[in-house]
């Protein structure tokens, strides 16, 4: 399990537009939350341990922020034929398991990822009401293997912060998790 650190998109920055497909094949657009007061961004993936760590705590955070208008969409950019448990069938039975907790998008082409500039799994993003970036980093400080369980609390914060109309702190922390499986010859820097 090799560790990667997100690349702290510069704040300020537009939301990156998307049309992708969810796991059961739905297209989901960035304008489709357009009537959310805040948009979270996580890029997942099925088999990484990190985000194993924290998806129940995912869920949570997404029943506690759903109703108060914050719109959440994952998005899995892995190369799904180097790493079949992030095929899309399998993102469906994940969100079965789940009962659907938000929307999961499979990038096949990348291109969101890039977009994004999308590094690890688990990497979050948190755009305000104008779909300006004003978080990016890290659910939490807990990680596989430390006694600490997942809570969300840096991603809660920066949501909170938002909702709240306050600024977002600048004292962010990257997310640190297992790199994005890219195509072969489709890595950013390739």
């Amino acid at each position: 399990m090799s560790k990667t650190a997100s690349t702290m998109l510069p704040l300020g920055t537009p939301a990156p537009d998307f049309v992708l497909p969810d796991a059961e094949g739905d297209m989901v657009r960035l304008s489709d939350f357009d009537e959310d007061d805040a948009l979270v961004v996580g890029f997942i993936c099925n088999h990484c341990p990190f985000v194993r760590h924290i998806l129940p705590a995912i869920v949570d955070f997404c029943d506690d922020y759903r109703p108060r208008d914050v719109g959440l969409v994952a998005v899995n950019a892995n190369d799904t034929d180097a790493y079949p448990a992030d095929a899309p069938e399998r993102m469906a039975e994940l969100m079965r398991e789940l009962a659907h907790p938000f929307p999961y998008l499979y990038d096949e082409t990348q291109e969101t990822a890039k977009a994004y500039r999308a590094a690890c799994t688990p990497d979050f993003f948190v755009f305000d009401g104008d779909r300006q970036l004003v978080y990016r980093g890290r659910f939490d400080d807990s990680s596989p293997g430390r006694d600490a369980a997942p809570s969300g609390a840096d991603l809660r914060a920066a949501v909170d912060a938002v909702l709240a109309g306050r600024d977002v702190s600048d004292e962010q922390v990257p997310s640190m998790g297992c790199n994005i499986k890219w195509r072969p010859g489709n890595a950013p820097d390739s």
